[in-house]
């Protein structure tokens, strides 16, 4: 008989997980490996990137799986950067950066080590459980080969879980009624989402665009006076993420609760010396 997990046991495993995909969007490597194939802007390599799994899609597909940016945004790269690089070397491109990425966070050392090949292994056994119905980022990287390096493998199998949990998320704000900009506002209320300057600079909305979405959740009594969740708010927030908790349990049941506590544990450690070594911008999560 399989034990239940404990309560946000997959959650605390997607928070450690999760930071270790992000790490190329942040990264120069990301930038000069699409410049060299002809992408030269930041936000066409980031639509890019992310995007390429899925093919020489366009701008009203990465609008509805990216969720929260702006649609004159993403049409103002997609698809011109298809004209620029197919998704096959953007791909390549990808793996260049995430390789080199990797390599200069953690060192050779590490990368090397048994503690990634056994994160691996853990990351990919739980990604075994995800389903592709109506997660289409999923679907598409789990289309995707899985890398021989272990360290490439791991960030593949992070790929995976981020993706399958962003699918369903999605849908739970959607359930929820929160639009791209008001899903930003409230997220960032929590004191855990993207800080304003950063949402509205690298999402595409206008300040207008983020204070209109305050007015909305104020008047259904979601924000207060002071931007600040309300208890109603506070609650809408807590029952998305048990929401999004629950849309995404199978993989972390499949790997079982000893394999997660280890995945987690094996994943917060490599986090930990990436964040060390300036894997992410100062400033960028938080209210202000």
């Amino acid at each position: 008989m399989t034990s239940p997990l404990p309560e946000r046991a997959g959650r605390r495993c997607h928070n450690v997980l999760n930071p270790l995909h992000s790490t190329h969007y942040f990264s120069p490597d990301l930038g000069r490996e699409l410049a060299a194939i002809g992408i030269e802007d930041d936000r066409g390599a980031y639509f890019a990137a992310r995007s390429a799994a899925m093919g020489a899609v366009g701008p009203g597909t990465v609008t509805a799986t990216f969720y929260n940016f702006r649609h004159e945004l993403v049409a103002r790269h997609v698809p011109g950067v298809w004209r620029s690089a197919s998704p096959e070397a953007v791909l390549a491109a990808r793996a260049r950066a995430v390789d080199a990425t990797l390599r200069r966070l953690l060192g050779d050392e590490l990368i090397a080590s048994e503690e990634v090949a056994e994160a691996a292994g853990l990351a990919l056994r739980a990604a075994q459980a995800c389903t592709r119905t109506a997660r289409p980022l999923y679907a598409a990287h789990a289309d995707l080969p899985v890398p021989e390096e272990p360290h490439l493998a791991l960030w593949h199998a992070a790929t995976l879980l981020r993706e399958h949990r962003g699918d369903g998320h999605l849908a739970v704000l959607l359930a929820a009624g929160l639009d791209p900009v008001e899903a930003l506002v409230s997220h960032t209320a929590t004191g855990k989402g993207m800080a304003p300057r950063w949402a509205l600079g690298t999402r595409g909305w206008t300040r207008e665009d983020w204070e209109a979405a305050v007015d909305r959740l104020r008047g259904r009594g979601l924000l207060d006076a002071e931007g600040e969740l309300t208890d109603a708010g506070a609650a809408l927030r807590q029952h998305i993420e048990a929401e999004t908790d629950r849309l995404d349990l199978a993989p972390y049941t499949h790997l079982g609760v000893a394999g997660v506590e280890r995945l987690t544990e094996l994943a917060k450690g490599l986090l930990t010396t990436a964040v060390a070594n300036g894997a992410f911008p100062a400033g960028m999560i938080g209210k202000d």
